[in-house]
């Protein structure tokens, strides 16, 4: 007896003298059914039948599977957090941005983001090669900046004018003002002080200390002002390269420089900012923009400057760690540590002695340095920089600042 074919799905009674009838795909009407649809209980063929049959239906299915994915993935609430504000920043470009959906203009392929959303790491390498040139041609154009959260200084905010630390400068045990601060999960951004007592000057030197320390503090403050900014203030992502950034523009840690006046110190670490290895940055503009940022420092007093030198000597003895697990030629790792811990030495000494220091010398040479700014931006006539800055003498006569 020959086959039956059904195109509806009314119950049939089947028997020896009666066979099972075999249903047509209700999608493409071509071929016989195989397989139903969980949630209509419609008949297809194919997985293409199955996708085109209701839109409904696969996109709630594609839904509860990814759902179900995410369940088990395990990641903590700072990940969560960024994943968060970087999915909210691309939903605010996609509404206000037209979309053109013939273009594909992202840079890295599904199969790249999946690996980096769940966890694995991705370096330059890995990409192919037209992965690398679309990332190449983002990092040019700027586009890349989009993903990265501009960081505000720590010594901006007003939780900088309300640090305490104990009589003899160690990191005092905050209890928690409310309940909005048990509930919050921003974690602080101001450094922590030292664990451990600071001792007293004169159980480190036995004659008195050089009256040129204020000027190497104003140096110090630079450096590390200027590596922060430069690393959006994610000096741990990389250690060795934030504290060697460091010695290349303070000439107190770097350079063993004994700066005396606080324009010779100023105009030292201006040169750098405008020198070819980081005029890109921003040149002298930025340079004198981290001098405001000098006074403001100094204005906070003596806590808040123990925290940053406190923050400083971690940067440098970080580094000094991760200088141990690297692979370098002897001679140049053997230099670059020797000239680390001499630099920690030297900051864990300034500490000390302006753990010792009253908030009115700190805010007097605020004020000196407020007024060598007004100096130096005096030299271009007015305050929009102008591309050639001359003639700005230190005690020699010699020109300091020369805008590359």
């Amino acid at each position: 007896m020959a086959e039956t074919i059904r195109t509806s799905e009314k119950p049939s009674n089947s028997s020896s003298l009666n066979p099972p009838s075999r249903i047509i795909c209700h999608v493409c009407q071509k071929q016989f059914s195989q397989y139903t649809c969980p949630r209509c209980n419609s008949r297809y063929c194919s997985l293409p039948c199955y996708k085109s049959h209701s839109i409904r239906c696969t996109e709630s299915f594609m839904r509860e599977n990814v759902v179900e994915e995410l369940r088990h993935l395990q990641s903590d609430d700072q990940t969560k957090r960024k994943m968060l504000e970087i999915l909210k920043r691309f939903h605010s470009e996609d509404e206000t941005e037209p979309l053109d959906e013939d273009v594909d203009d992202s840079i890295l392929s599904d199969d790249t983001i999946r690996k980096i959303l769940s966890g694995g790491e991705v370096n330059i390498n890995d990409l192919s090669l037209e992965e690398k040139k679309r990332f190449q041609r983002a990092l040019a154009a700027g586009e890349l900046s989009k993903m990265i959260e501009p960081w505000d200084p720590w010594w901006l905010k007003p939780a900088a004018r309300t640090i305490c630390l104990s009589k003899d400068g160690a990191q005092l045990i905050q209890p928690m003002a409310n309940r909005e601060d048990l509930e919050s999960d921003q974690p602080s951004d101001i450094p922590c002080g030292p664990k451990t007592p600071l001792p007293s000057l004169r159980k480190l030197i036995s004659t008195e200390p050089s009256p040129l320390l204020a000027v190497h503090l104003v140096d110090i403050i630079y450096s590390y002002c200027f590596t922060l900014r430069v690393y959006n203030g994610d000096w741990q992502s990389d250690a060795v390269g934030s504290a060697m950034m460091v010695l290349s523009i303070s000439s107190v840690l770097g350079q063993a420089g004994q700066p005396e006046t606080v324009q010779e110190a100023l105009c030292y670490c201006l040169e750098q900012t405008c020198s070819p290895a980081y005029r890109h940055i921003g040149g002298l503009q930025f340079g004198l923009a981290l001098v405001d940022e000098i006074t403001n420092l100094l204005s906070l007093g003596s806590p808040a400057l123990i925290c940053m030198l406190c923050d400083l000597q971690r940067m440098i003895m970080a580094a000094e760690r991760e200088l141990k697990s690297e692979k370098q030629r002897k001679l140049r790792k053997s230099e670059t540590k020797s000239k680390l811990k001499l630099a920690e030495r030297k900051v864990y000494f300034i500490m000390c002695w302006v753990h010792e220091q009253p908030n009115k010398a700190l805010s007097s040479l605020a004020a000196i340095v407020s007024a060598e700014k007004s100096s130096l931006m005096e030299y271009g006539g007015n305050k929009s920089f102008p591309r050639t800055e001359k003639n700005v003498a230190g005690n020699k006569g010699k020109a300091l600042i020369e805008e590359m």
